[in-house]
C-alpha cells in the first residue's frame, strides 16, 4: 500500500510459497486535492495473477471512491474544528516512519516510559530528540503531568540557574518577585535539558547535586526544594569525548546516563523518507490552503538519494520549500533546494540558470499582480489564484519584501 501511494499506480505482486499461492493488487485512491487511501484486492486461487482488466475495474472504483471519501473526510474536518483548535493551544507532533530502526527505537521508548529513570537521548543535530522525549514522556504514568523542554545551549550562564531553580525576590539586581524555577513548575511532571553538553562547568556540578539529592534550592534562597520531576537529557555531542577533553563531567555522565537512547540519523533509515515526505507535505499543504497529489518520480530519486546531514528537520524544510514554492499540485525536482540536485550530480550552471529562471518569473508574476491590484496583497492574490498568506509566504522566500517595500515608498 505504502508503494502505490509513493509512485501514484497500481502495484502488481505475487507471492508464491510452499503450498500456497497468492496474488495481490493495490490501487491508490487518488482524490482531487489529494491521496486519501487505497484499494488492495488479493487472491489466493492458483488461476493465475491479476490481469489489466482487473486493474482497470480497481481504477474506475478508486476514482469513485476517492472523491466520496474526500467529501466524507472535508465534511468530518469541518465538524471536528472546535476539536483541532482546542488541539493547536497544546503543541503535538508525533514520531513518523515505520522502518526497523525506528520500530527498534520506539519499542525502547515503551521499554523506559513506565519507569522513572533518567533517560539520555542522544543523536545528531534535526533527528528529532525532542521528540523522542515527548514521546516517552507520552507514554509514562506522568502523562497528564507538565513536560517541560529547557534548552541549555539558548539560555547564557548567568540566566540558567535561575531559570532551573528559581529565585528569591531580592536576591540579585532585578529579582523583584519570587520566582518557581523550570525544576519546581514541572511538579511531578517531566523535564527535558535539551544540549546537555554545553552547560557550563558550574551548572554541571549543581546538575549534578540535584540529580544525587533530589532536591534543589531557588538562587538566594535556603530551604530546600524535594525534586519530583523525572529528568530526561539530550544531546548531538560525543560526551564521552567531551570528558577526555575536561568540558564534561564524568560522573554527571553516569548519573544521566542511566538509558541510553540513540535517534538514528536520516540518511540511515532511509526507507522512512516517503513517508516522512508526504506527512510535512500534507501539512504544509494545508497550512497553504493548496492542492497536493504526490511527488513525482524524479523528485522521489531526489529525496532518496540525498544524504540530509540535518537530517529530518532539513527534510521538513525541503518539502515547505517545494509546497511554497511549487507552481503545481506535485512536488517537482524543480521546486526542491537546489542543494539536492547539486549532489546528484546535475550540471551547477544549467541547474542555476534554470532555477534563476523560474523564480524571475515568479518575481514578474508577483509585481505584475500588486501592480493591477493597485498595491493590495489580498487582491493579488485573487489575480493569481493563490491564499493571501501564500502569496505573503512567496514573497519572503523569493526575497522580495525590500523591492516591493521600495515601490511603495515611490
Amino acid at each position: 500500500m505504502k508503494r502505490a501511494l509513493w509512485e501514484q499506480s497500481a502495484i502488481l505482486a505475487d507471492d508464491s510459497g510452499p503450498g500456497s499461492v497468492e496474488h495481490a493488487v493495490c490501487v491508490p485512491l487518488l482524490g482531487v486535492q489529494r491521496s486519501v487511501g487505497a484499494l488492495y484486492l488479493s487472491s489466493s486461487k492458483p488461476d493465475g495473477p491479476f490481469g489489466e482488466d482487473h486493474i482497470h475495474f480497481l481504477n474506475s472504483a478508486a476514482g469513485i471512491a476517492a472523491v466520496t471519501l474526500e467529501n466524507l473526510l472535508a465534511l468530518e474536518s469541518l465538524q471536528a474544528e472546535n476539536r483541532r483548535l482546542r488541539e493547536e493551544l497544546v503543541p503535538h507532533e508525533s514520531i513518523v516512519g515505520d522502518g526497523k530502526s525506528m520500530r527498534h527505537l520506539m519499542g525502547l521508548v515503551k521499554k523506559v516510559a513506565p519507569g522513572d529513570s533518567t533517560v539520555l537521548i542522544r543523536g545528531e543535530s534535526g533527528t528529532g530528540k525532542e521528540l523522542v522525549a515527548r514521546a516517552i514522556h507520552a507514554a509514562s504514568t506522568r502523562a497528564e503531568k507538565p513536560f517541560i523542554a529547557i534548552n541549555c545551549a539558548a539560555i547564557p550562564d548567568t540566566l540558567l540557574e535561575s531559570e532551573l531553580f528559581g529565585h528569591e525576590k531580592g536576591s540579585f539586581t532585578g529579582a523583584v518577585a519570587q520566582k518557581k524555577g523550570r525544576l519546581e513548575v514541572a511538579e511531578d511532571g517531566t523535564v527535558l535539558l535539551d544540549e546537555i553538553g554545553e552547560l557550563a562547568p558550574t551548572m554541571q556540578a549543581k546538575l549534578l547535586r540535584v540529580l544525587q539529592q533530589r532536591e534543589f534550592e531557588r538562587v538566594g534562597g535556603t530551604r530546600p526544594l524535594k525534586l519530583h520531576a523525572r529528568i530526561l537529557a539530550a544531546t548531538n555531542k560525543e560526551l564521552e569525548a567531551a570528558i577526555k577533553n575536561g568540558e564534561f563531567r564524568q560522573d554527571l555522565f553516569y548519573r544521566l546516563n542511566v538509558v541510553s537512547v540513540a535517534v538514528p540519523a536520516l540518511r540511515k533509515r532511509r526507507e522512512d523518507i516517503p513517508l516522512l515526505a508526504i506527512y510535512f507535505a500534507t501539512q504544509y499543504a494545508q497550512k497553504c490552503n493548496r492542492p497536493f497529489k504526490g511527488i513525482t518520480s524524479e523528485a522521489r530519486a531526489l529525496l532518496m538519494n540525498y544524504d540530509w546531514p540535518g537530517n529530518v528537520r532539513e527534510l521538513e524544510n525541503a518539502i515547505e520549500h517545494a509546497i511554497v514554492l511549487g507552481a503545481s499540485d506535485e512536488i517537482r525536482p524543480e521546486d526542491l533546494p537546489e542543494v539536492l540536485m547539486e549532489q546528484q550530480g546535475a550540471k551547477p550552471a544549467t541547474g542555476t540558470k534554470y532555477h534563476a529562471a523560474i523564480s524571475d518569473l515568479k518575481k514578474r508574476l508577483i509585481r505584475d499582480a500588486l501592480a493591477e491590484a493597485g498595491g493590495s496583497y489580498t487582491d493579488a492574490a485573487k489575480l493569481l489564484g493563490v491564499h493571501p498568506n501564500y502569496l505573503h509566504r512567496l514573497i519572503r522566500n523569493l526575497d522580495m519584501k525590500a523591492e516591493l517595500r521600495d515601490q511603495e515608498d515611490e
